[in-house]
């Protein structure tokens, strides 16, 4: 996949000779909402399940501009595109009928698809060849609704926030004081033919908080749901259609089999879950040395999954007390320095974040599973905000980079994939 990440690379003269020029007339719709002839209940959020279910992907605040009112999410988007979908079976919850859902975000309601039976599921496509008692989700992407305004990078940004996506349902289990296990070995093919994607919209990844259920053996359930716009308007993008196809099979999976390990209150995580928002600036305030270790602890918890691939994570120190300047990897000091222009220069001149932030993130990789390798590194970033504005620290996803300077900077030649930056 060397080929779509090379292709897609900002730099300094490519942002100024390819400027993106937007055809508000042609902007997507951010919502996927099913005729209302299926069956439809509204989230009540006193009952445990459904609290659970909003803290995975709720509206929590209304936003109006001259253009128009916008609604932002529990989990982030890379420009409030929010590109994936949310979809997942029950099997034995308690109050939800077993079946296979949407979750439809402007109305807060559950959709039902297609009911399940004991021996019939969506396990097999999960890898799973005994009924699962839980939930099985499913994240999908409809793309030309980041790729209207992002173009041929989007599909960077798709997997990106279809990770902060599944870094949301991580969060949103911590309220439940459950785990879950990332599931990249799914049946794309087959789950975008069943689901009537039409190629319009693409299954990206897997997601299971669910127990085997002993010596009950389940078959592959067969269904055939006709195609739903999800975007309004559509305009196919070649390049992307190619990368997803090309990337849909994985290769030499190694399996993380410990969970994380979190140290969060309740009540206290659910507010931050709730009150998430993308920081647009810092005003160049420091932060101490226990809150930069207490979230770096969260950022390096493994992630649960059956296809880990290597994510490495730099760091940027501008405004830590009792911490040296300088460039740091996995703990390890490398360089000596103040980095702060630099490192608001390669955020493509995002000086406000990653200059004035206290500290600013590089997450590259070298590793063959795109599709896996990226959704890490979107679950990672997802668990700095988490982390960071639980101890009361703005944080900010920077999905534009001059790749190639990056690179140069930390002294490696592997793919750049996300920024980020923290402060107050």
């Amino acid at each position: 996949m060397f080929w779509y990440h090379s292709t897609t690379k900002h730099s300094y003269n490519s942002v100024r000779t390819n400027p993106n020029r937007l055809s508000w007339e042609d902007q997507p719709s951010t919502y996927k909402n099913y005729p209302e002839h299926y069956k439809k209940r509204k989230l009540d959020l006193e009952k445990e399940e459904e609290n659970f279910l909003y803290h995975i992907a709720g509206l929590t605040a209304k936003k109006s501009y001259p253009s128009g009112e916008y609604y932002l999410r529990i989990n982030p988007s890379a420009g409030a595109l929010y590109p994936n979908e949310l979809y997942f079976q029950t099997r034995g919850v308690e109050g939800i009928e077993d079946g296979i859902y949407h979750y439809e975000v402007l109305s807060s309601s559950l959709t039902l698809l297609q009911r399940i039976t004991d021996d019939e599921g969506l396990e097999p496509y999960f890898g799973y060849k005994t009924a699962m008692k839980g939930y099985l989700f499913l994240v999908s992407a409809i793309y030309y609704r980041s790729s209207w305004k992002y173009k041929n990078r989007a599909f960077r940004y798709c997997l990106l926030d279809a990770g902060h996506l599944l870094g949301s349902i991580e969060a949103s289990a911590l309220l439940k004081s459950n785990v879950v296990e990332m599931r990249y070995d799914i049946d794309r093919e087959k789950l975008n033919l069943m689901f009537g994607f039409e190629d319009r919209e693409w299954m990206l990844a897997g997601c299971s908080m669910a127990i085997p259920i002993e010596d009950q053996d389940v078959s592959p359930i067969e269904f055939s749901l006709p195609y739903v716009d999800g975007s309004r308007t559509f305009e196919p993008n070649p390049l992307i259609e190619q990368a997803y196809h090309e990337t849909m099979h994985l290769e030499s999976c190694k399996r993380e089999v410990k969970a994380p390990e979190f140290t969060y209150y309740t009540e206290k995580l659910q507010e931050t879950l709730f009150k998430r928002r993308s920081q647009r600036g810092f005003q160049e305030g420091a932060i101490t040395k226990g809150q930069f270790n207490y979230i770096m602890e969260s950022v390096h918890q493994p992630v649960l999954s059956d296809c880990d691939e290597e994510v490495s994570v730099y760091v940027v120190i501008n405004r830590v007390l009792d911490m040296p300047l300088g460039l740091y990897k996995e703990g390890e000091y490398l360089k000596y320095g103040d980095f702060a222009r630099k490192a608001g220069y390669l955020s493509l001149e995002q000086y406000s974040l990653s200059m004035q932030g206290a500290v600013a993130f590089f997450l590259t990789s070298k590793a063959k599973n795109y599709q896996a390798l990226y959704q890490k590194a979107g679950i990672i970033g997802h668990r700095l905000y988490v982390a960071s504005l639980y101890m009361g620290i703005g944080c900010s996803g920077i999905g534009a980079y001059y790749d190639d300077e990056v690179n140069a900077f930390v002294e490696n030649d592997e793919m750049v994939l996300y920024a980020l930056a923290i402060g107050k």
